[in-house]
């Protein structure tokens, strides 16, 4: 990764300003929890000295940046050698079968391996469409581990009305899972989620018994039809009423019915089918368009990992 040496001077009404925040002066774009760690790494200097994120600074005193150009990235940098398929486009959208394994986007230059980083190779153009810089067009997320269907906007125009539609629970989203137990021929998971305050990668399901004091809480609504089962497990259509963060995941493992392999969701799993991933896949997207209001559907198709494991359990999907 290429390096590079930028430098900004102290004016005199800034002075005494901590040097964490000056950074965030001139690096706007940039987290504080980034211009932290790049403090952290060295990559800063005050006067040729290296300094500490809560030294002052005087009128004058000169700011450098000496360190990877990726630092600085405003937006996901290109990566050409990223392959991710193209299920549909026209001229308002793009939708991409994201593979297991790829973050639907990053947080600073320094993530290249996401689909921001495809999008921005293969349609810089939406760089400019959305709003955040480091989701070009983005309407919705997988988690890292889900394999599946990502809506992209590629206007502006587009972006605001999909929006919309996201808010308005208008987008219609399906995923199938593999859980194990043996579910109901269908259900309705209607439990609140909120941020667990014991781990914050985490989500968790609140119950009346348990509550959750002083917490943001999201209503969140899982609907599913089991179409498989074998061994123990059921194969699930999941419709999500609602959209928040590990909702699926979350509601299977709080009715006892966690995802195989979930490895942040499903307890003690002591088989995992020598799955490097959870067996979920956003298979479905169903919404209108934004030019004309008419119906579109899109299909994914099955990834080939996830057709292994339900041909070695003889589930026909």
């Amino acid at each position: 990764m290429p390096s590079i040496t930028k430098s900004w001077k102290v004016p005199a009404e800034l002075a005494q300003i901590r040097v964490d925040a000056f950074a965030r002066e001139c690096l706007p774009h940039l987290s504080r929890r980034e211009i932290d760690g790049a403090i952290r790494d060295r990559l800063f200097s005050v006067n040729d000295r290296v300094t500490r994120k809560g030294d002052r600074l005087g009128a004058g005193d000169t700011l450098v940046f000496n360190g990877p150009e990726a630092w600085l990235a405003v937006n996901p940098l290109p990566n050409p050698e990223l392959k991710v398929r193209v299920v549909s486009e026209d001229s308002s959208i793009l939708i991409l079968d994201k593979p297991a394994g790829m973050p639907t986007h990053g947080f600073s230059g320094r993530d290249t391996d996401t689909l921001a980083n495809f999008i921005a190779s293969n349609h810089a153009a939406l760089l400019a469409v959305g709003r955040n810089r480091w989701e070009p067009g983005i309407i919705h997320r997988l988690d890292r581990e889900t394999s599946g269907l990502v809506l992209i906007a590629k206007t502006p125009t587009a972006f605001e009305g999909l929006r919309q539609q996201l808010r308005r629970k208008e987008i219609r989203k399906n995923y199938w899972a593999l859980v194990w137990g043996s579910t109901n021929t269908q259900g309705h998971i209607d439990l609140p989620l909120a941020h667990d305050t014991r781990d914050r990668r985490r989500m968790r399901a609140i119950t009346e018994s348990d509550g959750a004091k002083n917490q943001r809480v999201w209503n969140a609504v899982t609907r599913y039809q089991r179409i498989g089962q074998a061994l123990g497990l059921s194969l699930l259509d999941i419709d999500m009423e609602t959209g928040v963060m590990h909702q699926i995941r979350v509601h299977l493992a709080a009715i006892g019915h966690p995802i195989v392999a979930d490895g942040l969701y499903g307890g003690d799993q002591s088989n995992t089918f020598e799955m490097q991933r959870h067996f979920l896949h956003a298979c479905r997207l169903v919404f209108c368009h934004p030019d004309d209001g008419r119906i579109v559907t899109v299909e994914a198709a099955w990834p080939s990992d996830l057709m292994e494991i339900l041909r070695r359990l003889k589930i026909e999907v």
